[in-house]
């Protein structure tokens, strides 16, 4: 079996396609594993659709499912795009329903990709927890996001609470020059990753509802990367850079 592994702004995924869809939690495990696999924070398997351009199924490392993942829809296109599955404007099909991605720049190894996440629904913008406030913001998975006035403290122990109370992914960001850094504790990692797009997605929705950014920013994850995050009539439209890190074969 060929694989490949890809990397959008730290965020890395094990990534192939076949023709069936089938149950990978097993398989995701196991790939995902940092010392006996190959390491990354989910697989992504790409299997084809009778309308649209395919549709995934989408791993974390521990094996649960996960409806969406921004990092993960960049890291996905630009795959299928190497991979002649689909054109470099392409739709596909996500556990939280049909979004739409451009490869731009593109060489083998790496692209600018754009996606567009699915609509942000606004769950609760009262929940008080640990002394702040927080909003709990669903861009394809439920994010909890609060701001913070130094980014360098995230209590990690809160954020593993937080996360079961709420069943949601946890981040702080802080406001600096017009634009977001972000950190984010991610379920089914079930720690901090380098960067997480559906919650900077998040933090990016609630400052601009709020009016503490404008539209069309540059977000900066834990990995020091430059994402751009906007809204269009519809959407959030989240864009950054991706590259192809290895490709290999895999005995199943």
């Amino acid at each position: 079996m060929k694989i490949a592994k890809y990397s959008a702004n730290g965020n890395d995924f094990v990534i192939f396609h076949d023709d069936v869809k089938q149950e990978r939690s097993k398989l995701a495990k196991t790939l995902c594993h940092r010392q006996e696999g190959i390491g990354a924070d989910g697989l992504i398997v790409v299997v084809p659709h009778d309308e649209y351009d395919f549709e995934w199924e989408f791993y974390n490392s521990d094996g649960s499912h996960a409806d969406m993942c921004g990092n993960g829809s960049r890291a996905c296109a630009h795959y299928a795009y190497n991979n002649n599955l689909a054109p470099a404007q392409m739709q596909f099909v996500t556990g939280a329903g049909v979004i739409g991605a451009k490869v731009e720049e593109n060489t083998p190894k790496s692209a600018m990709v754009e996606s567009e996440l699915t609509p942000p629904e606004i769950v609760e913008t009262a929940i008080e927890f640990g002394g702040h406030s927080w909003w709990m913001i669903n861009t394809g998975v439920p994010h909890l996001v609060r701001y913070t006035e130094n980014i360098n403290e995230f209590d990690l122990e809160e954020a593993h609470e937080l996360r079961y109370v709420y069943n949601a992914n946890v981040n702080v960001m802080h406001v600096a020059d017009g634009n977001l850094r972000v950190r984010t504790y991610e379920r089914g990692v079930e720690d901090e990753t380098l960067a997480c797009g559906t919650g900077m997605a998040a933090c990016f929705y609630r400052a601009y509802k709020e009016g503490a950014v404008k539209n069309n920013i540059e977000v900066y994850p834990t990995s020091g990367d430059t994402l751009y995050l906007g809204v269009n009539e519809k959407t959030i439209i989240f864009k950054g850079r991706v590259k192809k890190t290895f490709e290999t074969e895999w005995e199943a």
